[in-house]
C-alpha cells in the first residue's frame, strides 16, 4: 500500500510536470513574440510621430497660421507690458461689448490722394476683440481710375468681393521656370477674386465712377508690404547701387525716388484702435 501511495504521489506530481512543459512553453514563446512585436510597433510609432513633429516644424506653414484660441475669447490689452506674439488678453471682468463692435464701413473714405485709393482696415489692432481669433477685413475705395497698388500680405490670404464698381485686379506668381506669372481679371459688381497668401497683387478702378470693395483675410493681423515702399522707401533707405542693377534704373533714378514721399493708404484713418471707439 505504501508503494502503490508512493507511485500515486509520483504520478499526480509528474503528470502536472508534463503538462506545462507541453502546453505551457509554446505559449510562453508566443507571449514572448507578441511582446517583442508589440515594441517593434511602438518604437516604429514612435519613430512616425517624431519625423513627423520635424518635418512640420521645419516646414514654413507651421507657422504660418494664428494660434487657436484656448477659451472663448481674448481681448487684446494695447496697455499690457508683456511681450506675446499677439496681444495679451485683457481682464475678461473688464471686456465690454465694444470691444467686439466696429462702426464706419459704411462710409466712404477719402480718397484724395495721389493714388486716388483708400482702406478702412478693420484688425487686431483697431479691433481689440479679434485677438486670436485668426480673421480681418477691410474696406477699400477707389476714386474714378484709382489703385490700390501692388503689395503683399505675408500671414494671409485675401478673398476680395467687389461691392460697386468694377475693378482690374490680380496677382503675380512667386519666380517659375515660366518667369513671375500674372493673373488678373476685370471684376464686376458682385464678383469675388482670391489672392494667394504673400504673393504681390493689385486692385486698379478702370471705370470713370467710384468703386468699393471688401476684403477678409485669415489673420487678426495679415501685415502689409507695399513694393515700391518698402524698395524706395525704406528707413534707413538701401544703398543705391543694391537697387539701381537689379531694377536696371540709374543711381541717380534711384536717389530720386528715394527722396519721394510714399504714401500708405492702409494708414490714412488714424492711429490703431481709433475707429473701435
Amino acid at each position: 500500500m505504501h508503494t502503490l501511495s508512493t507511485g500515486s504521489q509520483s504520478n499526480s506530481t509528474s503528470g502536472p510536470r508534463i503538462y506545462t512543459s507541453r502546453f505551457l512553453k509554446p505559449v510562453t514563446e508566443k507571449l514572448a513574440s507578441f511582446k517583442l512585436a508589440c515594441s517593434k510597433r511602438v518604437q516604429m510609432a514612435a519613430r512616425i510621430i517624431l519625423i513627423t513633429a520635424l518635418l512640420a516644424l521645419a516646414s514654413p506653414r507651421a507657422l504660418a497660421f494664428d494660434p487657436s484660441p484656448l477659451q472663448d475669447f481674448c481681448v487684446a490689452d494695447y496697455d499690457s507690458k508683456v511681450s506675446v506674439n499677439g496681444f495679451a488678453c485683457m481682464n475678461a471682468k473688464d471686456v465690454t461689448v465694444d470691444d467686439f463692435y466696429f462702426t464706419g464701413l459704411d462710409k466712404a473714405a477719402s480718397t484724395s490722394n495721389e493714388l486716388g485709393a483708400n482702406i478702412t482696415l478693420v484688425n487686431v489692432e483697431r479691433l481689440p476683440g479679434l485677438n486670436t481669433l485668426g480673421v480681418a477685413m477691410s474696406r477699400i475705395d477707389y476714386a474714378p481710375f484709382g489703385l490700390n497698388p501692388p503689395h503683399s500680405h505675408p500671414r494671409s490670404s485675401e478673398i476680395l468681393h467687389v461691392a460697386e464698381g468694377t475693378l482690374y485686379a490680380g496677382f503675380v506668381t512667386s519666380n517659375t521656370a515660366q518667369g513671375n506669372l500674372l493673373f488678373a481679371k476685370k471684376l464686376n459688381k458682385g464678383d469675388a477674386f482670391v489672392f494667394p497668401r504673400g504673393l504681390v497683387h493689385f486692385q486698379f478702378n478702370n471705370g470713370d465712377i467710384p468703386a468699393v470693395a471688401f476684403a477678409t483675410f485669415g489673420s487678426q493681423s495679415p501685415g502689409l508690404v507695399t513694393a515700391a515702399n518698402a524698395l524706395f522707401g525704406s528707413k534707413p533707405p538701401i544703398p543705391d547701387y543694391i537697387l539701381a542693377r537689379p531694377a536696371q534704373l540709374s543711381k541717380t533714378t534711384v536717389d530720386w525716388l528715394q527722396e519721394q514721399q510714399w504714401l500708405d493708404i492702409a494708414q490714412e484713418n488714424g492711429p490703431p484702435s481709433v475707429q473701435a471707439n
